[in-house]
């Protein structure tokens, strides 16, 4: 059974298609325009092992927000689809990054309910190349909106903004993998005792 989602988001502000395959190899296509952006999600798909295809066309003439927000957006939704019953996955899944000077640790729960607890460091740098990092948070905020999940990350210390950033796609390509993998010994049982998710 192939775990595979695919979203296309249209709007007069931007143009998205996303293509996500939980059980890939780490083949990553992105473009959005947004150069670092693109580097952040070529991790998520790298360090997730998922295939993830990203093609993205919008108003950065105005600037990069609209873009940003909504390709996290449809990714949400493509990595909620993927998941599909969500029988057989281990459900939780948390992964500690370094990247020199910082530190990400993320935590994932795939339990259909949108939640996010974020901090990372104050006064960092406002902007990589043309990527805004106060976009952080809400790339998770739009993602978790649309995937449904429970998503806390916390980055304690860090002084690179760039590197801030990026510990925290590594780590949360890695939470997301080992939620989402299929766990041999609950082959056929969703892990709820409510029985849904």
């Amino acid at each position: 059974m192939t775990r595979v989602g695919r979203v296309e988001r249209t709007t007069k502000e931007t143009s998205v298609v996303v293509e996500l395959d939980l059980d890939g190899t780490g083949r990553t296509e992105i473009s959005t325009g947004v150069g670092f952006y693109d580097h952040m999600l070529d991790q998520l798909g790298r360090h997730g092992l998922f295939d993830l295809t990203v093609k993205t066309e919008g108003d950065l003439h105005i600037d990069t927000h609209h873009t940003i927000e909504d390709t996290a957006l449809a990714l949400g939704a493509a990595f909620k689809q993927a998941l599909g019953d969500k029988v057989g996955i281990y459900r939780f899944g948390n992964c500690t990054v370094p990247l020199d000077e910082s530190l990400a640790q993320v935590t994932v729960d795939l339990s259909g309910r949108p939640y996010l607890e974020h901090t990372e460091p104050e006064n960092m740098a406002p902007m990589i190349g043309s990527y805004d990092t106060t976009m952080t948070r809400h790339i998770l905020e739009s993602f978790v909106a649309q995937a449904q999940i429970a998503l806390h990350v916390h980055v304690p210390y860090g002084r690179n903004a760039h590197h801030i950033v990026e510990c925290q796609f590594k780590a949360l390509a890695r939470a997301l993998r080992y939620a989402s993998e299929r766990d041999p010994r609950a082959a056929g049982i969703l892990p709820s005792t409510k029985g849904a998710l």
